[in-house]
């Protein structure tokens, strides 16, 4: 059986490896030895050497220097443990004896020659042993030589040939695949590679004509169809009542149904190809509906001279995650907006209509609890002040729903003048005394000295705090505290009211400012949950910024700013 790719590419790297490894070994060996003989050569022998040497000067100044003693001796203990060769201990007491006899009658030289016979002797052993231990140090770096070289022009000769020949058998193949994937690339799927290696290569011309093959009979057998799909596609999208249009990887034109031509002024033929931002130089809407800038406004157009409204929504086409293109839908919500504005309307004219007469009932139940109209039973006088309350609320709803109506049709108007914040606050506090003091709730109020003037509607940011301190008293518990704070924070003028409640769920307070929404659990049946989302609409439509922070079993705090006047 045939090596495998990877069989033949391990043993290479084997190979490669052990060549590396038996060069560093030898080079390793013959270097410590050849460190070894030098190091027996220096520290053996030619410390003798030396030692001698300053004896052998130290005893011709004997008699001329008086520490010339002490150098010989000094010189002479160093030799003593430093005795490497035959011979030389006998030596070396032969010096330390007769350098005694010198030292008990330092002037008596008659035994110099002996002591100088002996260092010569000594130096003799130590000088033949350097040049004995230096021809062996000579013969291991010959050796040391030769056998290196010898090893080196073999693996020299065997890395020659893997250079030669290893390459030739990866690059041959892939240079053959590269080949044939060029011709695929190129739709020619009659490409076929022919490899007589059975290894991965091998395999992989296997799996790549396998491949050629079925794109040859995929080309062939569904061609037709897709043309089919194409234009059963087409006629789709054509017959659909929303404009859509279709862009590539690089912005560039794909498609455009008739409803966005028409709604662009633009026919496909003169548009599909080109780059839709040079489109856009001269198309208004084009230029729109390629912006992101996260503007989330329906679109007004005009179409066969009739005003609509259409929402855009872009859709990224996406291939294996990556982005190949984006398709544009103008959906068309004329019709939800014509219903958006006959309820708007419907409701502003019922809830106007239905205020006449509820304030008819108010001063209706009023006059008859007077008691110039007569006397009334305890059970007549709760009746008329039900009937109060009932009207009392209803004529807050229908005020509510009005000024919803107002909000989504623009009729509303804002009265924008510098307005001291402390005004606002006072008149709030003077509508809500009555409801605190039922509840034997006090109200704490922190108005900063400094606070600068706000450029603002008096009378509808009051309703504003209106409804902030109402819904504060609503949900506290009976004899509880209120704050409220007024003063200059973060740059802005700033309005709070913190209430030590039940608190929201963390996840509704997304939601406390959508209109008719109402926190799941309220007991409050007659509220319309258009309060706080009016609010929203007249601090925002002022240029101010509301918020809430809350938690549950904590209470909450609703506030407003706006920038100074």
């Amino acid at each position: 059986m045939a090596a495998r790719l990877k069989t033949k590419l391990t043993a290479g790297l084997i190979f490669l490896f052990g060549v590396i490894l038996l060069f560093g070994v030898l080079g390793t060996i013959n270097i410590n030895l050849l460190s070894r003989d030098a190091d027996l050569i220096l520290k053996d022998n030619y410390k003798s050497v030396i030692y001698c040497n300053n004896m052998l000067r130290a005893l011709e100044n004997v008699g001329t220097y008086k520490d010339a003693m002490e150098n010989f001796e000094e010189n002479l203990k160093k030799q003593e443990v430093n005795i490497t060769e035959q011979g030389e201990r006998e030596q070396t007491e032969e010096i330390r004896k007769n350098f005694e006899e010198l030292k008990a009658d330092p002037k008596d030289p008659s035994n110099y020659s002996e002591i100088r016979q002996s260092v010569l002797q000594v130096l003799d052993l130590n000088t033949s042993a350097i040049y004995r231990k230096n021809m062996v140090a000579q013969n291991t770096a010959r050796n040391a030589k030769r056998w290196l070289a010898i090893i080196f022009t073999i693996l020299i000769l065997i890395s020659f040939t893997f250079i030669f020949n290893l390459p030739g058998i990866i690059s041959g193949p892939i240079q053959s695949l590269s080949d044939g994937i060029k011709e695929i690339a190129n739709k020619n799927y009659s490409k076929r590679i022919y490899l007589k290696q059975q290894d991965e290569l091998g395999d992989l011309a296997i799996a790549f004509n396998a491949m050629a093959e079925k794109l040859d009979l995929y080309e062939h057998s569904n061609l037709a169809k897709m043309q089919f799909e194409k234009s059963r596609i087409e006629t789709i999208i054509n017959q659909m009542q929303d404009g859509i249009i279709g862009l590539d990887a690089k912005k560039n034109i794909l498609f455009l149904n008739i409803v966005a031509q028409k709604l662009m002024g633009l026919k496909e033929s003169d548009t599909v190809g080109k780059y839709a931002p040079d489109i856009a130089l001269k198309n208004d809407l084009m230029r729109k509906l390629l912006q992101t800038d996260g503007d989330k406004k329906d679109l007004k157009i005009y179409l066969d001279d009739k005003e609509g409204f259409f929402n855009k929504n872009v859709l990224d086409v996406k291939n294996n995650q990556e982005v190949i293109g984006q398709v544009i839908i103008l959906r068309n919500i004329t019709i939800f907006h014509e219903l958006n504005e006959a309820k708007t309307n419907f409701i502003a004219t019922v809830s106007h209509e239905l205020k006449t007469p509820i304030s008819s009932i108010k001063m209706s139940a009023k006059l008859l609890s007077d008691k110039r109209t007569g006397p009334l039973e305890e059970d007549q006088k709760q009746l008329i002040s039900s009937i109060g309350d009932d009207a009392d609320r209803l004529l807050k709803i229908t005020s509510e729903l009005i000024n919803m109506a107002q909000v989504e049709t623009g009729n509303i108007q804002f009265n924008l003048q510098p307005t001291p914040i402390a005004a606002i606050v006072e008149d709030a506090l003077d509508a809500v005394q009555i409801q605190a003091q039922e509840k034997n709730i006090s109200i704490k109020t922190t108005l900063a000295s400094d606070t600068p003037l706000i450029h603002a509607d008096k009378e509808k940011t009051t309703w504003v705090m209106i409804n902030l301190l109402t819904n504060a008293i609503k949900y506290s518990f009976e004899s509880s505290v209120i704050e409220i704070f007024a003063g200059p924070k973060n740059g802005h003028v700033e309005v709070s009211v913190k209430d030590h409640g039940r608190g929201i769920d963390e996840k509704y307070l997304a939601r406390v400012f959508d209109r008719y929404f109402k926190v799941p659990g309220s007991q409050e049946r007659s509220r319309t949950g258009l309060g706080l989302a009016i609010s929203k609409e007249f601090i925002e439509a002022q240029g101010g910024k509301i918020w809430v922070h809350s938690q549950l079993g904590e209470g909450s705090e609703f506030g407003f700013s706006f920038d100074k006047a």
